[in-house]
């Protein structure tokens, strides 16, 4: 990590299912990752970040940093007396050619100290905010809609309806259904959707095809899970990796 003027740069290899535990730091963070596929998670909140997007952190925020695919996280850490932008909240940005070269000349070791001051000022004005959504998927706290959510992390495929999970963990389908509603907040179906979503989009970000992506997430159509993905993730596939 150089610490070198207002911003500060780090790299962090992170293999394939490697998690830096949550913590926060006390500047901001530009989290982005030149190859490989990362994640983020701020409570239940959670970003997949392809090389065409980064994810801006306000100071203090908790958050965990993970790599769906093997990755290098690259972070800029502002100063927040020193930075232009006040971001409140989390927020995906774009990551276009400009900032990429900009980030790896922030990272020199020998650049003078009004050249690193000019550079410096430029990147706020290359962070542009997406009109995306976090995926998001809040884990219940009771018991019976535990057994339900574990099973369908582990397999988003799972072709169940929720009278058949209902069954499986002892109980009626008008009482799971509360149970989801009052430990999520969301309805089963909603829920299940974030979680084929959030299996679905490091598939598609390692470049595999939708209708192969969709089938393994459990959708029976290519057309259901673009419809799907639209109407949560805020846009389709295809612009989301394309930072449009």
């Amino acid at each position: 990590m150089e610490d070198l003027g207002a911003i500060i740069v780090g790299h962090f290899p992170l293999a394939s299912g490697d998690w830096i535990a949550a913590h926060s730091h006390s500047h901001h963070q530009l989290a982005w990752t030149r190859r490989g596929v990362l994640s983020v998670r701020v409570a239940e909140a959670y970003w997949v970040l392809p090389p065409t997007r980064a994810l801006w952190l306000p100071a203090g925020v908790v958050h965990a940093t993970g790599a769906t695919r093997d990755a290098v996280l690259c972070s800029l850490y502002l100063a927040p007396e020193r930075c232009a932008l006040d971001w409140r909240e989390p927020t995906a940005v774009g990551v276009d050619g400009m900032l990429v070269e900009l980030i790896g000349y922030l990272a020199r070791t020998d650049l003078a100290d009004d050249a690193r001051m000019r550079a410096e000022t430029m990147v706020p004005d290359l962070l542009h905010p997406l009109p995306t959504r976090p995926i998001n998927v809040p884990q219940p706290t009771d018991e019976r809609v535990r057994m339900v959510s574990r099973a369908l992390l582990a397999d988003p495929a799972d072709p169940r309806s929720l009278e058949a999970h209902a069954r499986a963990v002892g109980v009626s389908r008008r009482t799971l259904t509360r149970l989801f509603v009052r430990d999520t907040g969301m309805s089963f179906d909603h829920w299940r959707t974030q979680v084929r979503l959030r299996a679905a989009l490091p598939l598609l970000a390692e470049g595999q095809p939708v209708s192969r992506v969709a089938h393994s997430v459990g959708y029976s159509t290519a057309s259901a899970f673009l419809v799907a993905f639209r109407r949560t993730v805020g846009t389709t596939p295809r612009r989301y990796l394309l930072n449009r």
